[in-house]
Parts: structure tokens; C-alpha cells; sequence
């Protein structure tokens, strides 16, 4: 798909692009108080950045234009008689070249920019690497103008696939074969009457069993060598030499193109070698003017020779009365789609499907002769005339003989299980052995049963909650008691451990005499030390305690929110004496506005160099008053 290629910009046009992105995309400012790695950094960063933009830009337009070794060899020749392929592969590998020499110079600049002893040294080598790179870029001046220019005409060509059924119309200048084009195809080509209108390749498509086909008009060729043709009549050769399609050889033989049926003839001949292994068509055209029984003798057995010699076959057609256009089309689609099928049956893959094929064949197995059994009913009934055979009433004619779709109305009760099959279409009874029938029917029993088995699922649900929630019950010997309370001694004991560990308080008398009473039970000798209290620890009990008796007038909801906090963050939102704080409420509103307040100057604080602020958009003197003659604005 040519159309796809990215627009190549010019030389001076890519370094500004490249230049304004670095400078967009890195840092800019360099404050007073760098250390000189923070220096090197911004430096090599800008000489890396700069690099990989060149390298990614000009890896894409390598990647967008094709390579001509690997397209179609239709494409790839028809891109050397337009656009030279010498020219072609100099001016991309131009492109190579440049970003193979960026990539050298921006590794080498960062090796040096990471030894630079001082911002002026690093600066200048930041500044000479960015030269080295736009000089290397400004050697792509002629190779991407050349290239933009290839990718202009690249979008106008035809979209051609070369596997597609085609028709390829062909032939002398002012033969008619635009004018056949826009008969079979939706294409609108232009037609004038003089030579080489079709200057290239147009592409219409028609339709032939249901499947799309492209018809193809080639520009006129004349009749010299290879050597002498010009551009628009390589196309024609190029798409002739590559392109599996029949061929329709269009011959005017009135001569009103300007050229004799000898000259054709000719042209002919010199181009039959491109039609070998396939389809031709010989279109006598404007027949309505000159038919071939019409032409002297010895043009008529040319016209012949010529056609017995090619192995083509002939039709005449006028494409100003539409004669023949259709059968035309006819034949050159069934030709082309024969010779299709013949070139797979000549191919080896074709003998390989073909050897794994294996049609199964019955075999008798014993010589009994088994004739064939009709059943008496149906001889009894082929012989009674068809007017006057019984057919079983289907469910489709009952349709129609109720009003047909939209109106019928289909019976429930044929397929209903009775006793008596005569009581399907019978009315149900009101009153039944002398009981009212709707006494025994409740119009809302279905409602009921869903409310009853609603409710007894809801039972279940319910029971088995409460049995999940019961605590189980075990019945325990003595031993296990006395080990489970030995148990308990022993985490009560730990815990004690624990928090002297903890915390700065020390045992109390109570929790000493806990600790003898469980060594003298379990044997163990841990000593007990004279542990006095600590009086300053005591004030710190009672001050925690204080505070939180003093917070206990806070509202719920601020309650619930300091639930989860620690002892140490609830001292901190107490309210002492001299604070200028009413309550513990007060106070905690007092800190959450500070910390509003501080949020943008913290904002601030971690602000880098590679942040930018633009603080006016739009400036004034830029985007108020008129337009000049110079281009610029001016309020005043």
C-alpha cells in the first residue's frame, strides 16, 4: 500500500523538527548549585535524545518505502522504468549511511560529555555533537527531495494486485481500449481523439461469477525497438511481462487510429513473445465502420496468419454501438479461468493432492441377487391420478386456511394426550358430575407454591446460619483440663514478659506473686527482683489517661476516626495549656488548614528542571490587533 508512506520532510525542515523536539522533550534550565555529575547528565541527555529522534525518523522512512527486491516484480520494475532503481537505492542508502554516521557521533559525544571537567566544557560538546548531527543531516538535502517526489507519484498509482484475476486491455494508440474500459467497468478514463490520452496504468473492476476482476488499460505502444520507448510505453511492457492475465490485442481496422493493419500486424508480432502462456483475445474493433470481410485479400490472410500463428482467438466488437463488448468479456473471463485450471493440473502440487486421493469403491459380498423392494402401499397409490390422491393436511395448509401469516392462529390442543382423540376440539365444561369445575381451580396456586418454597428455602438458609454460629461442645478428661490450664498459665506469663519488654514499665507487685505462683506450680526457678516503680512512668500513664478522658466530649464521627490511631498520635492531638486551642476538635482543624496551606509550597519544592511552566498561553502583544502587510501583529 504506496499510499501509506509518511510525508518526507526537506533538510532544513527535519532539523527543525528534530532541534524543537529535543528542546520540547529535555530539560532546559541549569540551576546555580549543580554538582557537575547532575551537569554531565543534562548534557548527555540532550546529545542522546537528539540521536535517537534522528535515528527513529530516518528508520521509518526506510521501513515506509518498499524495497524493490522484495515486492512483487511487477512493482518493483514498473518502479524502475518510473523512478530509476539505480537513483532509487542510491538515495535510501544515503538516508543509512546518515543515521549509521548520527549514531556514531552521539556515541562518541556522550563518552567524552561523561570525562568534561566543567558547564563550559560540557556545553560546547553538547553544541558541537548537535552540529555534527545537523551536518550529517543537511548531506540528505537532494535525497529527500528526491524521495518526497517518489512518494507523491507513489500515492497516484493504481492499486494492482497481481494475483487477481485480470483482463489487460493492450494495443495501438486510438484503438478504442479506454473506450471498452469504461463499457465492463465502473472506471471513467479519459477518451479524446488523438494518440496517447492514457499516459499510465488505470484500474477498473467488473464482476464475472459473482467474483470481482480487474480490468487493466495500458498506454498505446508503438512499433519500434525496446530501446526507443519511452516511459508510458515501459508501463504497458512492464504490465504485459509480469502480470498472469488474458490479453485482449485491440486492431482498428478501419484505420482511423492513424496506423495501417500492416503496421499493427507488425506490432504485433514484436510483442507476441510477451504473451506465452497466456490467454489472448484479438479484438477487431469498430466493426460498426470496417469488418474483416471488408478488408483487400492479402490484409484479410495477414489478419489470419497472424491469429493461427498466436493460437489466440478473434472477436469483433464496436464500442460505440456495444457490439459484442458483452460476449467479449464473456470469453476472456472463461479463457482466463481455463487456463487457470489447466496450469494446475500441469503443476506437481496438483499430482501430489491428487496421488492422496482415494475414491472408496463397494464391494459385493456374496453373489445373492438382492432386488430392489417397493412397498405395495406405494404402487397402490402411483396408481390412482393425481387428482384424485388423498395428501395429508399439514400444518402450513391449516395456516392458510386460517387467514394465512399474521392472522393464523395455531391449535394447542392438537397435541394434547386424550383418551378419546374426538374431544380435542370439545368445549370444557362449566359444571362436571355436579360440581363447579373453577371450585377445584385457583387462579393463584402458582403464586402461592413460589411463596411457599420461597419461604422454605428462606428456613433453610436461617437453620443452617444458626448452626454455623453454634460454638461446638466438647467434653474433656481431667489430664487435658489441667494441661489447658497449665496452658493458660503459661500465655498470661508471656504476656507479662512481653510488655516489661515493651514498654518502660516494670512488673507490679500483683504480676510478681502471678509469676512466683506459677513457678512454684511448674517447677521453674526464675528469680524475682525488687522492681520499684518508676514515678515518672506512672505521670506518663495518668497523662494518657487524662487525655483521653478529656477527649471524650468529640463528636462521633471524629471519635470513630481517631479509634485506629496510636497512643502516641492521640498525646499529640491533646490540647495543653497555653495552645490557644478550645478543644482537641479545634485543634485537629488547625492542622488539617496547615497542611492545605503547605501543599502547593511542597508542590513547589519538588519541582525539577525538566518541568516547565507556561504561565501566559496567549500573550497580548501576540494574539491582539490585525494582521499586517510584514505578517506580524501590532496593538499600538
Amino acid at each position: 500500500n504506496f499510499k501509506s508512506v509518511m510525508v518526507v520532510p526537506s533538510c532544513k525542515e527535519f532539523i527543525d523538527i528534530v532541534l524543537s523536539k529535543t528542546q520540547r522533550k529535555t530539560p532546559t534550565v541549569i540551576h546555580k548549585g549543580y554538582h557537575i555529575s547532575r551537569i554531565r547528565q543534562f548534557y548527555m541527555r540532550k546529545v542522546k535524545y537528539t540521536q535517537k529522534t534522528i535515528n527513529e525518523k530516518l528508520s521509518h522512512i526506510l521501513l515506509d518505502f518498499p524495497r524493490l527486491d522484495d515486492i512483487h516484480p511487477f512493482y518493483s520494475d514498473l518502479m524502475h522504468v518510473l523512478y530509476d532503481r539505480d537513483h532509487y537505492k542510491v538515495a535510501l542508502g544515503q538516508v543509512g549511511a546518515v543515521r549509521h554516521m548520527v549514531d556514531n557521533v552521539g556515541r562518541d559525544y556522550v563518552r567524552l560529555i561523561k570525562y568534561g571537567d566543567s558547564l563550559y566544557r560540557c556545553k560546547q560538546l553538547k553544541r558541537a555533537a548537535l552540529g555534527r548531527m545537523a551536518t550529517a543531516c543537511k548531506k540528505l538535502g537532494s535525497a529527500l527531495t528526491y524521495l518526497e517526489k517518489v512518494r507523491q507519484h507513489m500515492g497516484r498509482l493504481p492499486s494492482i494486485d497481481p494475483t487477481a484475476p485480470t483482463l489487460l486491455v493492450t494495443g495501438f494508440p486510438n484503438v478504442g481500449k479506454s473506450s471498452f474500459m469504461n463499457k465492463v467497468t465502473r472506471a471513467d478514463v479519459e477518451v479524446q481523439p488523438y494518440a496517447f490520452t492514457t499516459k499510465s496504468l488505470f484500474v477498473g473492476h467488473t464482476d464475472f461469477n459473482y467474483e470481482p476482476w480487474q480490468v487493466i488499460d495500458t498506454p498505446g505502444i508503438l512499433d519500434h525497438s525496446l530501446e526507443e520507448r519511452n516511459v508510458i510505453e515501459m508501463q504497458a511492457i512492464t504490465a504485459l511481462a509480469h502480470l498472469r492475465a488474458c490479453v485482449l490485442f485491440f486492431m482498428d481496422l478501419s484505420g482511423q487510429c492513424g496506423y495501417s493493419v500492416a503496421q499493427q500486424l507488425s506490432l504485433f508480432r514484436s510483442i507476441r513473445p510477451l504473451f506465452q502462456g497466456k490467454p489472448l483475445v484479438i479484438v477487431l474493433n469498430k466493426c460498426d465502420v470496417c469488418q474483416l470481410s471488408d478488408l483487400e485479400a492479402h490484409d484479410q490472410e495477414a489478419v489470419m496468419t497472424a491469429i493461427e500463428e498466436s493460437g489466440g482467438q478473434y472477436i469483433s466488437t464496436s464500442t460505440l454501438t456495444d457490439i459484442g463488448v458483452g460476449d467479449l468479456k464473456q470469453k476472456a473471463c472463461k479463457l482466463l479461468l481455463e487456463s487457470r485450471v489447466e496450469e494446475k493440473e500441469q503443476s506437481s502440487r496438483f499430482q501430489a493432492i491428487q496421488n492422496r486421493l482415494y475414491m472408496a469403491q463397494p464391494k459385493s459380498r456374496d453373489r445373492l441377487k438382492r432386488e430392489s423392494f417397493i412397498p405395495e402401499s406405494f404402487i397402490a397409490e402411483q396408481a390412482i391420478p393425481v387428482e384424485e390422491r388423498t395428501r395429508r393436511k399439514t400444518q402450513r395448509d391449516m395456516e392458510w386456511e386460517g387467514g394465512g401469516p399474521g392472522r393464523y392462529q395455531a391449535n394447542d390442543r392438537l397435541t394434547w394426550d386424550l383418551e378419546n382423540p374426538d374431544w380435542v376440539d370439545d368445549i370444557m365444561p362449566d359444571i362436571m358430575d355436579g360440581h363447579n369445575i373453577y371450585d377445584n381451580i385457583d387462579p393463584e396456586i402458582a403464586d402461592a407454591l413460589n411463596e411457599l418454597e420461597d419461604e422454605e428455602e428462606g428456613r433453610l438458609v436461617t437453620k443452617e446460619m444458626q448452626e454455623s454460629k453454634a460454638k461446638p461442645y466438647y467434653t474433656l478428661d481431667d489430664s487435658t483440663v489441667e494441661a489447658v490450664r497449665m496452658i493458660r498459665d503459661r500465655i498470661k506469663v508471656m504476656k507479662m514478659e512481653r510488655s516489661i519488654k515493651s514498654t518502660p514499665e516494670r512488673r507490679t507487685h500483683s504480676q510478681a506473686e502471678a509469676i512466683e505462683r506459677f513457678n512454684a506450680r511448674t517447677g521453674s526457678t526464675e528469680p524475682l527482683s525488687r522492681i520499684k516503680r518508676n514515678r515518672s512512668m506512672s505521670a506518663a500513664s495518668d497523662a494518657i489517661e487524662r487525655d483521653r478522658t478529656a477527649s471524650s466530649h468529640v463528636s462521633t464521627k471524629a471519635s470513630r476516626s481517631m479509634s485506629g490511631r496510636t497512643a502516641s498520635q492521640d498525646r499529640s492531638l491533646s490540647v495543653n495549656r497555653g495552645e490557644g486551642f478550645r478543644d482537641v476538635n479545634q485543634k485537629m482543624r488547625a492542622v488539617k488548614l496547615s497542611k492545605v496551606k503547605i501543599r502547593d509550597r511542597n508542590r513547589d519544592g519538588r519541582v525539577g528542571e525538566s518541568d516547565r511552566v507556561m504561565v501566559n498561553k496567549m500573550p497580548k502583544h501576540l494574539f491582539v490587533g490585525h494582521i499586517k502587510a510584514n505578517g506580524k501583529r501590532d496593538r499600538r
